[in-house]
């Protein structure tokens, strides 16, 4: 024991089991209060701290329980407990150890302490090194953006509260391990999971040193618009983006004048050739059996007939690979307009047929020009010509024709290449057209519902941020990694990349449910490709944060999706290595995907009542005692639980103030419901 540690004992160990022991303090005093040299010792608050010397260590248990007994003989007992006499026990729990001299806190136990070994109550300077708090910020020098060597501080640790149980004590979180992982904020609604998220990124950007955090990145799917208030004190050497999905014509807010030069504002938008064919399938809702497989053949048949001339002859394909896909182009043609021409209908139907077919898609082998003299109407009466003419011209029709079939080549898989909605849905007409000539002849009907899919969502304007002017395309619509590099403020200088923005705020507050879950996956989707072509790998981190994640990264897939939270899944198995992360916040974790919720190396947990989600909880928190999992329903309005690799031990505590607080405030029922009577005057808010 060293040398001060006898004055600190407050009792011996009188139980060991496998799950907890029991203290039981010395006799002598009325309470649970011990007076020590540096300060009033309060022993019996849940959720202290007491230490076991042993050998070179001390081993950190949790107080989980106290009781009292009362020894005094019968005689002696006349009604009340005898506080002096009575025997004063402490359930607790073994968490964790740390050197005696100097060194940091371990979290978890190897040896157990023996029976009758003393125990101690914990000073501040045990607290520091069980909370992390005595590192100080090292001092590191860089060269600025202008090529100027500075020198500052760069910190450890962010402080996101003080403690529940030591007042007024600050807990920290290590940066490394609390950014370098995936978050998970869980709690009730109104239980403050959004002034969390909004304090933590504050406590990112309000550090105010020579160095700031201006090489982070945060991409905030703002799905109940609230968090564009939480960025108005923060420096303007921070920039941000604001980008709502709203129909057109609908204004953008200006953001507040102390930030109006560090925001740009824009309409959120989202070009739809951006999308993976799984991602087609959730806008789309195509069942995997015939739907998918017939959307796949549009979408590849939308980069087989490129729109433009000069796309058809894009100078980065090789002549023979362009030359492979014109056999491919009339392959397709050919063997479409020979199964029209050899079906059941009508002689008008045909030709009406092959000619709107032509009208949209056509080579310069097979097109109105060289088919329109083989084609006739009906009743023996040709288009061109005497009728001995027409048949030669329909005979050598066929045989041009024939002689551009294949044996069933491959069609090209879909890219990222610019088309129109209305190209998708003649390519989809196309698509169709071709099922039938290779023998599947209810395709049709099997796609009917996909079809008539497509067409909603070209109707709808809920949907525009998908559609952009193809003839009329920016550099960021062209390329997916412009457009994220746009997204996350990343602009190319020569060789080297630099930060021009570190927030960018998505307001999806106006948008449907399907909307926001088709839009997270896809955007995330385009981060997660983009993190992973990075040369050199990791080092443009990212976050994502995820609002009401259990609406778009659910367990159980949602009617409008497929599997939309694959996207996310596999950002959380994968992320790590390539600097993608997941911030998610969500008032329902029995709800949210599994996968997910594994991943997570840092969780914060506010106040839980539902017995499904509290089932969640002490599932993936084994390590938590049953007492603080007990809390859980009784926590305060801004407190929470932590726990993690960047916190020393899970820690209950007061969640710092977010300021300002996100746009999500409770409402005021009395102050809105009771007001002045005037009988005279009508109320209005």
């Amino acid at each position: 024991m060293a040398r001060g540690d006898t004055s600190r004992i407050v009792g011996k160990i009188v139980s060991v089991s496998a799950d907890h022991l029991i203290v039981e303090l010395h006799r002598g005093s009325d309470n649970f209060t011990v007076v020590g040299f540096d300060d009033i010792h309060y022993v019996a608050t849940l959720g202290s701290y007491l230490m076991v010397p042993m050998q070179a260590e001390y081993v950190v248990l949790e107080v989980v329980g106290l009781r009292e007994k009362d020894n005094a003989s019968p005689l002696e007992i006349q009604g009340e407990l005898n506080k002096v006499a009575s025997a004063k026990f402490l359930d607790v729990v073994p968490v964790g150890s740390m050197p005696i001299q100097g060194g940091s806190f371990r979290f978890g136990v190897s040896t157990f302490p023996p029976l009758y070994a003393d125990a101690l109550y914990s000073r501040d300077e045990d607290l520091d090194r069980i909370f992390n708090v005595e590192f100080t910020p090292e001092q590191k020098k860089k060269k600025d953006a202008g090529g100027t060597e500075r020198q500052g501080r760069v910190p450890h640790t962010i402080e996101i509260g003080t403690s529940a149980v030591f007042k007024g004590y600050p807990v920290k979180s290590r940066l490394d391990e609390l950014f370098g992982g995936h978050v998970a904020v869980l709690g009730n609604t109104g239980s403050g999971k959004s002034c969390t998220v909004a304090s933590i990124f504050q406590s990112v950007f309000m550090k105010p040193e020579v160095f700031a955090a201006l090489g982070a990145a945060f991409v905030i799917f703002d799905v109940n618009g609230e968090y564009r208030r939480a960025l108005d004190n923060i420096p303007t050497s921070i920039k941000s983006s604001y980008l709502k999905a709203s129909e057109p014509g609908v204004p953008i807010p200006d953001p507040v004048e102390s930030r109006s030069d560090a925001e740009i504002k824009d309409r959120f938008r989202l070009p739809h050739w951006f999308m993976s064919v799984d991602e087609w399938a959730l806008l789309l809702r195509a069942s995997e059996k015939s739907q998918l497989p017939a959307l796949r053949t549009a979408l590849g048949l939308t980069t087989l007939f490129r729109e433009g001339s000069k796309a058809q002859a894009a100078e980065s394909e090789a002549e023979a690979s362009e030359d492979n896909l014109k056999v491919i182009r009339n392959h397709v043609l050919a063997k479409i307009i020979l199964s029209i021409l050899h079906g059941d209908a009508s002689s008008p139907s045909k030709v009406d047929r092959v000619l709107a077919l032509l009208n949209t898609f056509s080579t310069d082998e097979i097109s109105k020009k060289s088919v329109s003299p083989g084609l006739y109407i009906d009743f023996g009466q040709f288009r061109d010509g005497p009728k001995q003419d027409t048949w030669k011209n329909y005979d050598a029709l066929l045989e041009l024709l024939q002689g551009h079939v294949r044996d069933e080549p491959v069609l090209p898989s879909y890219g990222n290449i610019p088309f129109s909605f209305e190209r998708l849905q003649s390519a989809l007409d196309l698509a169709l057209f071709y099922e039938e000539a290779n023998g599947n002849k209810q395709i049709r009907d099997y796609c009917s519902q996909l079809v008539t899919r497509l067409k909603s969502v070209i109707d709808n304007p809920d949907y525009e941020f998908l559609r952009a002017d193809v003839d009329n395309l920016e550099d960021h619509d062209r390329e997916p990694t412009c457009y994220v590099d746009r997204l996350l403020g990343i602009e190319s200088d020569g060789e080297r990349y630099k930060k021009e923005r570190q927030i960018c705020i998505i307001d999806l507050n106006d948008a449907s449910d399907e909307i926001v879950e088709l839009a997270s996956a896809v955007v995330s989707r385009l981060i997660f490709d983009r993190m992973r072509r990075a040369d050199p790998r990791n080092s443009m981190p990212v976050h994502l944060i995820l609002e009401e994640a259990h609406r778009y990264i659910s367990e159980k897939p949602s009617r409008f999706a497929i599997d939309a939270s694959m996207t996310f899944q596999r950002i959380a198995k994968e992320g790590r290595k390539y600097g993608a992360f997941l911030i998610v916040a969500s008032q329902r974790p029995s709800e949210l995907s599994k996968t997910v919720l594994s991943q997570c190396n840092n969780f914060i947990i506010h106040r839980i009542q539902n017995p499904d989600d509290l089932s969640q909880i002490r599932q993936m928190t084994p390590f938590i005692s049953e007492t603080v999992l007990r809390r859980l329903p009784s926590l305060p309005k801004q407190h929470a639980l932590i726990f993690g690799n960047s916190v020393n031990i899970p820690t209950t505590f007061r969640v710092r103030d977010s300021n300002p607080t996100p746009h999500s405030n409770d409402t005021q029922i009395r102050d809105i419901w009771y007001v002045p009577t005037d009988p005279k005057v009508p109320w209005s808010p």
